[in-house]
């Protein structure tokens, strides 16, 4: 990218940061050096591949998505939390929220991580183990059940049946009148990190990518 471009975009993330509401606290390193909002190529200098990084709060948002950073909005604190079915789960999340929690991080058990019901016969000593058992969109429904989802940000770790999980979500915030867009939160959609490590695949990955594109298209 040349010079004249890459001053360009400063100006105009430094106009949005300017704007923005910011923490008041002292950023400094451990050794009390101050730290810049961002950094970047010297005032005049070109940067080869400089669009693939950008500006923070600007497209592609390699750098984050907000001009601030954290500076302005603080990362979310959660409780991973997930356990027997969807009731009791409910339960333990309106806890979470009362108490301060930020936002909520399901945790699934392993027969809905593999993307099977709780009464297949694969799923036998494991539904409701180590995370909540989802079979279908009235038990996302009790899972949230008197739990705004439009005010609330959630966080489903899901590699494998991201997309089926994903609608359930999107019909339990439609039966609370909550308009899909205004809702936030995080999908994992790691299917990597299956392969390589916790082996909750459901088939090849070269399908599973082209679902996590088309869910990434859908958001966007």
């Amino acid at each position: 990218m040349d010079a004249d471009a890459i001053e360009e975009g400063r100006r105009r993330w430094q106009a949005r940061y300017d704007a923005s509401r910011k923490r008041e606290a002292d950023f400094t390193t451990l050794s009390g050096d101050p730290v810049e909002p961002v950094y970047g190529p010297r005032p005049g200098d070109a940067y080869a591949g400089f669009e693939r990084i950008g500006w923070p709060g600007e497209y592609p948002f390699t750098r984050g998505l907000y001009p601030t950073g954290y500076r302005g909005r603080t990362w979310t604190i959660r409780q991973f939390a997930g356990f027997g079915n969807a009731e009791q789960t409910n339960e333990r999340y309106k806890m979470i929220l009362a108490n301060g929690g930020g936002g909520l991080s399901v945790a699934f058990d392993m027969p809905t991580l593999m993307g099977r019901d709780s009464d297949d016969p694969r799923s036998l000593g494991e539904v409701g183990h180590c995370g909540v058992a989802i079979d279908s969109a009235a038990d996302m429904e009790v899972l949230f059940k008197d739990i705004p989802l439009g005010d609330v940000t959630t966080s489903m770790t899901i590699s494998g049946p991201a997309v089926p999980v994903f609608c359930m979500y999107l019909v339990a915030a439609e039966r609370q009148g909550v308009d899909p867009r205004v809702l936030n939160g995080t999908l994992q959609t790691d299917i990597f990190k299956e392969y390589i490590a916790q082996k909750e695949w459901l088939f090849q990955p070269e399908p599973h990518l082209r679902l996590i594109g088309d869910l990434m298209e859908y958001c966007a």
